[in-house]
């Protein structure tokens, strides 16, 4: 097959989050199975100076934003030696920023406006670069249009015709919802403005459009797909995904051994294995008390928390946690991460009144989050919602027993240790159910006994989890199936 993707970010060209891991590797996973892939991303600055090659393919047309001729121009570069192509859509005047969608002053004004741009020159280019589609898959809300230019048959170009779509979703919360008449920056007819296919309360809303019209929708984990068809999590569209039926999946993101795996990690001090992971942890957990300013103590447990730092994440509870147990649990922190003020600051307090018990760093490092990783005897991730989650996933490899609350990818990830999982040797980690503090604390509590007291039943989570396999590979073999189902969607409503 040949597999179209188009997505606002991907590494190495532009970064802000999960989406871009997904963006940058999938496409060569899949390329490595033998399939051809092709890449759209907007000519962001930081793009253009990723130091790749680029070159210009000849490719210009002029797109008319409501009255407003807009010139788009193709760049293309590669990735993997040659084994995807990449396309960059280049209009300095939505793409030449210092950020992807906002500054300091919040979202950038003209965010619906860039994206239907970016989406109309996808499909033009498509078409222009003569480009043999049987998939094209599209991520987020800012490649949601692109399904609907396709069902809808938007200029009856020819790759329409031999193409199925697939849209996935990274995280439901974030849907592109502007004001209805903005309806005319995506060119399509009014028509299509209705509480079905893209209306949304009055608003347009380019997720729910990408939901409405694509042959299959994903989403980045099994029980996250289950739950946005619920209110408790669909965050509006709950029943638009409902209705869709059997064309909702759920794939788990993959993790990229080649970077996330201590057996080679060139920022670890001492890289290790599961054959002597007690010996690597131990130097790791050093290395990394020397570098954090807390006090180099072998036996006591560690537990690492990187991210940023927002309720959804699960902050609300962690700050309330940490300021019951500073005083009283003789266990060290070490945080990593920036955003929500109050949670900064609150943090930053807790280091200044116990710098023996707590280390934070608002900031983001890749490197330090490398040594957290490796040097924390537990990891802690208490989101109130997550639609796949990373780190969990490094923790496993690195031998870094998670603790999770029970949802979305955490749960699909992290087998709660109990006497049954025990027993069949599948428990990876602990998890809670009931989001609240005294059920957080109740976990924490559990695995620090666990650490302390049960020795061998922590050898057998580490070595467990260490052996499990969340490589992309197998995450690029459940997206061909999905998208062999795509197809067969496609020729059941009589388009292939």
């Amino acid at each position: 097959m040949h597999v179209v993707m188009a997505a606002a970010e991907a590494i190495p060209f532009a970064k802000t989050g999960g989406l871009a891991d997904v963006c940058g590797t999938l496409p060569l996973k899949l390329a490595e199975q033998g399939h051809a892939c092709s890449l759209f991303i907007p000519a962001y600055k930081r793009a253009l100076a990723s130091g790749l090659p680029m070159i210009d393919t000849h490719v210009t047309f002029v797109v008319d934003m409501v009255g407003k001729p807009m010139a788009a121009r193709i760049l293309k570069t590669t990735i993997g030696n040659g084994l995807v192509d990449v396309y960059l859509v280049d209009q300095p005047l939505y793409f030449d920023r210092d950020q992807l969608y906002g500054d300091d002053r919040g979202d950038f004004r003209d965010n619906c406006e860039r994206f239907c741009f970016f989406s109309r020159c996808v499909v033009e280019a498509i078409e222009r670069l003569r480009l043999p589609v049987d998939i094209i898959h599209c991520h987020d809300w800012q490649a949601g249009l692109i399904p609907a230019y396709h069902k809808t048959n938007f200029r009856d170009f020819q790759w329409y015709r031999n193409a199925a779509s697939v849209m996935t979703i990274h995280n439901l919360a974030y849907q592109g919802r502007y004001w209805q008449h903005d309806m005319g920056l995506t060119a399509l007819e009014w028509q299509y403005f209705n509480w079905q296919q893209m209306e949304f309360f009055g608003d347009l809303n380019l997720l729910k459009t990408g939901i409405a019209f694509a042959d299959i929708v994903t989403t980045v984990s099994p029980s996250y797909a289950m739950e946005i068809r619920t209110p408790a999590h669909g965050c509006g569209l709950d029943g638009s995904l409902r209705v869709r039926g059997n064309r909702i999946a759920g794939i788990v993101n993959g993790v990229d051994y080649d970077v996330w795996d201590p057996r080679n990690d060139i920022h670890l001090v001492q890289k290790y294995n599961i054959d002597n992971w007690q010996i690597g942890k131990r130097q790791c957990k050093r290395d990394l008390q020397r570098h954090v300013g807390l006090p180099e103590r072998d036996h006591v447990p560690l537990i690492g928390l990187i991210g940023r730092l927002a309720g959804q994440k699960g902050w609300d509870l962690v700050k309330p946690l940490l300021e019951q147990l500073v005083e009283t649990l003789d266990v060290q922190w070490v945080i990593l991460g920036n955003g929500d003020q109050r949670f900064a600051d609150a943090l930053s307090e807790l280091a200044r009144r116990r710098p023996d018990r707590v280390a934070v760093r608002l900031e983001f490092s890749d490197p330090l989050a490398h040594k957290i990783e490796a040097a924390s005897d537990m990891f802690l991730m208490p989101s109130l919602y997550e639609p796949c989650g990373l780190n969990q996933l490094y923790s496993l490899r690195y031998g870094t027993v998670p603790i999770v609350h029970a949802t979305g990818g955490l749960i699909d990830t992290v087998c709660n240790l109990n006497d049954a999982s025990l027993s069949a040797g599948t428990a990876t980690g602990f998890s809670f159910q009931n989001y609240d503090l005294d059920s957080l604390k109740e976990c924490v509590l559990r695995a620090v006994d666990t650490y302390s007291r049960e020795s061998q039943v922590w050898d057998t989570l580490v070595r467990k989890g260490m052996a499990q396999d969340w490589s992309w590979l197998n995450s690029a073999i459940a997206y061909e199936s999905v998208y062999r189902r795509a197809r067969e969607m496609a020729a059941i409503d009589g388009r292939l």
